[in-house]
C-alpha cells in the first residue's frame, strides 16, 4: 500500500509539474524594496513599459541602412508584428531616433516593448513574433532582455537534461561496483529519479502563486538526484548488512530505517535550514533557488523513507538478485581480518605528528581562500552564454556600436512630493549637477509625464559594476533634490549596488541560523560543544577554499578557455547557493565521521582509538557519498550556461577538498590536538541532550525478531550510535567492513571490543 500511494503521488504530482516550465521567470535578481526598483516602477507608472524587451540590428547586406529599399522592407516588417504581442516599436527609419544607427550607417536598430509585465509572458510574446523579425537581404542579430532570457532557459533546459544522461548511467555504474548487485544498485537511482520528478510538480504549485525563476529547475533536479543517491546508498547498504548479520526481512527494514533512516533524516533537516536561509533574502531569484532546493531535499528524504523500506521489505534477500559478483564456495572460518585497515592507518599516521598535518593543510587552504579578497559581484547578463549564442552576439554588437543603447546609463528620476512635475528649469538645475560628478560623461532628458522628470546619465566607462560606477551612482545619490522633488537613481550598476546592500544585511542573518542550527542539532545528537564548534570552523575553511579557487578561475580567468567561460564578476546569488549546500554538505559528512567516533567513545576507548574506530568505519562511506555527489553534481560542469557550470565545477571542488583533505586528514589531527577535552559539556547541558533523545535508541531487533534490551544485534555487533546509520554502511554492503577495526598495537583489547 505504502508502496503503491507514494509512487502514485510521486508520479502523478511529476506528470503535473512538467508543465511548470511554462510559469518560470527569468527575473528576480534585484531587490524589490530598493531604491532602483523603486525608480524603475516610478518610470514605468510614468511613462509607461521602457523599450529594450528586445533589440534586432539590422545590417544590409550591401549599401547602408539609409537606402530606400532596405528602409522599406524594415519598416513593413517592423509595422506587420501583432499589436497584441508589441505595444512600441521605436527605430532609424521611423525618424523618431536618428541615433539608432552607426556613423557609417552600416547597421540601424529596432526597439520593441512586449506586451504584459510578466516575464514568463514577455517570453512567449517573444516566441511568437522572433520568426518574424528577419528581412530579405538585410542581416538580423536579436537580442535584448528577452532574447538573452530566452536562449539562457532553452540552453538550461538542454544542459538539465544532458547532465542527467551523462550522470545517471555513471552513478548507476558505480553503485553496482559498490553494491555488486544490479537490483541493489538501481534502488537509488530510482529514489533519485522520483525526488527529481517530484519536485517538479511541487515548483509548478509554487509557480502558480508566485514568480519562480526557470534556475530553480537545475537546482532542484541536482540536488533531487544527489541527496537522493546519497540516502539510498545508505539506505540499502545498511539493509544488506542487517539481512547479512540473520535477521530476517521485517527486523532488517525496521532496524535500517532506526538508524540510516535517522541519519536521513538529520542530514535533510541540515540541509532544508541551509537552503531555508535563502528566504531570508528580498532577490526573488535567491527564493526560487530556495523553493526548488528545499522540495528537492525534503522529497529525496520522504521517498527514501517511505517508498524504499516499502521496497525493501518487498524484495528480502532478492536485493542481491542479478550479482555481478562471482559467489565463493564456502570455506572454513579465516582469521579475523581488520576491516578498514588502510583507514586506520591513515588515522595513525595523521594523529602520530597531528601538527605537521594540521599546518600545511592550513596554509594550503588560507592559500587557496586568498583570491576570495579580490572578488567583484555582478548580476547575470550575456556572458552567461557561449561566446558563440546568437543573443550574446547581439548585445555585444549593440553594446559595441550602440552605446547609448546598451541600457548601462544610470536613471534618475525626479518627482514631485506634491504631485506636481519638477518644473524645467528645477530638472535642468539638477542635470547640471550630475554632469559634475565624478564618472559622469554626459546627462541627457529622457522623458517627463504626470510628476515624473527622467534624466539619463551616460557613464565614462563601458563596465557599470565597476566599483568606479558604484561610486559614481553614490555620487548621484548624494546630490541634493530640489526643494519638493524627491530623486531616485536607478539603472544597471544602482540594481547591482542595492542587490548586494541587500544581500550584505541579510548575509549575518543566514549565517547565524546556519551555525545555529548545526551547533544545536550537533550538541543533541553527540553532546559535546566542541565538537559543533570545530565542525562549523572545518565547514567554513572547506568553504572559504572553494570560493577562492573559483574566484581565480571564473573572476580572474585563469583556466577560462579550458573552461569554456567569459571572465565575469560573479553572481551574487550563486554564491549564496553554493554557501548554503556546500555547508549542509560538508556538515553532512562530519556527522558520519564523528557518529562513530562518538559511539567508541562511549564505550571507553580513548580519543586517539576512538577517532582510528570512527575513520575506520566512515572512510568509505563518505568517500562513496562523496565520489557519487561529484558525478552527479560535476555533470553539470559541462553546461553551456555559466552559472550552471560555476556549480558543477564548485560541487566539484568543495567535495573534493572536504571529503579527503578536511575530513580524512585535518579532523583527525585537529581532534588528536584537542585530545580529551573535544568532548566536553557542561553537565546540565549534557543531560538535557540526553533527554532528547536524538542518539540512536536501544531497542533494535535481534535476528529473532526480537528486542535487545542491552543494544546489540545478532553475532554481538553494537547497534547503538549517537546517530544511527552512520556507522552500518559496511559490511555485507561493500562499502565500510563489517568486522572489527584495525587498532593500534598497543590497545589489542580495543579491537577484540569494538569487533
Amino acid at each position: 500500500m505504502v508502496l503503491a500511494l507514494v509512487a502514485a503521488a510521486v508520479v502523478g504530482a511529476g506528470s503535473w509539474g512538467l508543465g511548470v516550465f511554462g510559469h518560470l521567470s527569468e527575473g528576480g535578481y534585484e531587490d524589490p524594496g530598493s531604491e532602483s526598483s523603486r525608480a524603475a516602477e516610478a518610470v514605468a507608472a510614468a511613462l509607461g513599459p521602457q523599450g529594450g524587451d528586445v533589440i534586432v540590428v539590422y545590417t544590409p547586406e550591401s549599401g547602408t541602412v539609409d537606402d530606400p529599399a532596405v528602409a522599406r522592407e524594415v519598416t513593413a516588417v517592423l509595422d506587420s508584428l501583432p499589436t497584441d504581442k508589441v505595444t512600441q516599436v521605436a527605430s532609424y527609419w521611423s525618424g523618431e531616433a536618428p541615433e539608432l544607427a552607426t556613423a557609417d550607417r552600416h547597421s540601424g536598430l529596432a526597439v520593441l516593448t512586449l506586451a504584459s509585465d510578466s516575464s514568463g509572458d514577455k517570453l512567449s510574446a517573444f516566441h511568437e513574433i522572433k520568426d518574424s523579425l528577419a528581412v530579405p537581404g538585410v542581416e538580423s542579430q536579436i537580442g535584448g532582455g528577452a532574447a538573452l532570457h530566452d536562449s539562457t532557459s532553452q540552453r538550461s533546459k538542454v544542459d538539465l537534461a544532458r547532465a542527467e544522461a551523462i550522470s545517471l548511467p555513471v552513478v548507476l555504474i558505480l553503485l553496482v561496483i559498490i553494491f555488486g548487485s544490479l537490483v541493489a544498485a538501481a534502488l537509488p537511482v530510482l529514489v533519485g529519479g522520483l525526488a527529481v520528478l517530484g519536485s517538479l510538480g511541487v515548483l509548478h504549485l509554487t509557480a502558480l502563486n508566485t514568480d519562480v525563476n526557470s534556475f530553480a529547475v537545475n537546482v532542484a533536479s541536482l540536488l533531487g538526484l544527489g541527496m537522493a543517491i546519497d540516502y539510498g546508498l545508505f539506505m540499502v547498504g545498511r539493509f544488506r548488512e542487517e539481512l547479512a548479520a540473520g535477521r530476517p526481512t521485517r527486523a532488517a527494514v525496521r532496524n535500517t530505517v532506526a538508524t540510516a533512516g535517522r541519519t536521513v533524516v538529520f542530514s535533510a533537516t541540515l540541509l532544508i535550514i541551509a537552503l531555508g536561509g535563502l528566504l531570508l533574502f528580498p532577490q526573488g531569484f535567491l527564493r526560487s533557488l530556495s523553493y526548488g532546493g528545499m522540495a528537492a531535499v525534503a522529497l529525496a528524504a520522504f521517498i527514501s523513507l517511505t517508498l524504499l523500506p516499502a521496497l525493501l521489505g518487498i524484495l528480502g534477500p532478492r536485493i542481491d538478485k542479478l550479482s555481478l559478483r562471482r559467489r565463493r564456495p564456502a570455506a572454513a572460518p579465516a582469521p579475523a581480518t581488520p576491516a578498514g585497515g588502510g583507514w586506520v592507518r591513515l588515522a595513525r599516521l595523521t594523529m602520530r605528528r597531528p601538527v605537521l598535518v594540521v599546518l600545511p593543510i592550513l596554509a594550503g587552504l588560507l592559500l587557496l581562500a586568498a583570491p576570495i579578497g579580490q572578488v567583484r559581484f555582478g548580476e547575470v547578463d550575456e556572458r552567461v552564454l557561449p561566446a558563440g549564442d546568437s543573443a550574446r552576439q547581439a548585445i555585444e554588437t549593440v553594446k559595441d556600436e550602440f552605446p547609448a543603447m546598451s541600457g548601462n546609463g544610470v536613471q534618475v528620476v525626479l518627482r514631485g512630493d506634491a504631485g506636481a512635475a519638477p518644473t524645467e528649469a528645477e530638472v535642468q538645475a539638477f542635470a547640471d549637477e550630475v554632469g559634475t560628478v565624478a564618472g559622469v560623461r554626459s546627462v541627457t532628458p529622457a522623458g517627463a509625464a504626470g510628476d515624473v522628470a527622467v534624466l539619463s546619465a551616460t557613464l565614462t566607462g563601458t563596465d557599470p559594476l565597476t566599483d568606479a560606477a558604484r561610486a559614481t551612482v553614490e555620487g548621484i545619490r548624494a546630490l541634493d533634490p530640489p526643494d519638493g522633488t524627491e530623486v531616485l537613481v536607478g539603472g544597471t550598476t544602482a540594481r547591482n549596488a542595492d542587490s548586494l546592500d541587500a544581500t550584505a544585511r541579510q548575509l549575518p542573518w543566514m549565517a547565524l541560523l546556519l551555525v545555529g542550527a548545526t551547533f544545536l542539532l550537533m550538541f543533541l545528537a553527540f553532546g559535546s560543544i566542541l565538537l559543533p564548534i570545530k565542525a562549523v570552523l572545518m565547514s567554513a575553511l572547506s568553504l572559504s577554499a572553494t570560493f577562492g579557487v573559483l574566484v581565480w578561475l571564473f573572476q580572474e580567468g585563469h583556466g577560462a578557455g579550458l573552461l569554456g567561460v567569459t571572465p565575469a564578476p560573479l553572481e551574487v546569488g550563486i554564491i549564496v547557493l553554493m554557501a548554503a549546500v556546500v555547508f549542509g554538505l560538508s556538515t553532512d559528512y562530519e556527522v558520519f565521521l564523528l557518529s562513530r567516533m562518538v559511539e567508541a567513545r562511549a564505550r571507553g576507548a580513548s580519543t586517539r582509538d576512538a577517532v582510528a574506530t570512527g575513520l575506520s568505519r566512515t572512510g568509505r562511506v563518505i568517500s562513496a557519498a562523496a565520489l557519487l555527489l561529484v558525478v552527479v553534481t560535476g555533470a553539470f560542469a559541462f553546461a553551456s550556461v555559466a552559472m550552471m557550470r560555476f556549480i558543477g565545477v564548485g560541487m566539484i571542488i568543495a567535495l573534493i577538498l572536504d571529503a579527503t583533505v578536511v575530513r580524512m586528514l585535518l579532523v583527525p589531527a585537529t581532534m588528536r590536538l584537542v585530545g580529551d577535552a573535544i568532548w566536553w559539556a557542561p553537565g546540565p547541558l549534557r543531560r538535557l541532550q540526553q533527554r532528547a533523545g536524538l542518539q540512536e535508541s536501544d531497542d533494535i531487533e535481534d535476528a529473532d525478531g526480537t528486542d535487545d534490551g542491552d543494544g546489540t544485534g545478532a553475532a554481538g555487533e553494537v547497534d547503538a550510535g549517537p546517530v544511527g546509520g552512520a556507522r552500518g554502511i559496511g559490511g555485507a554492503a561493500g562499502i565500510g567492513g563489517a568486522g572489527g577495526i584495525d587498532s593500534p598495537d598497543d590497545e589489542p583489547e580495543l579491537a577484540g571490543r569494538a569487533s
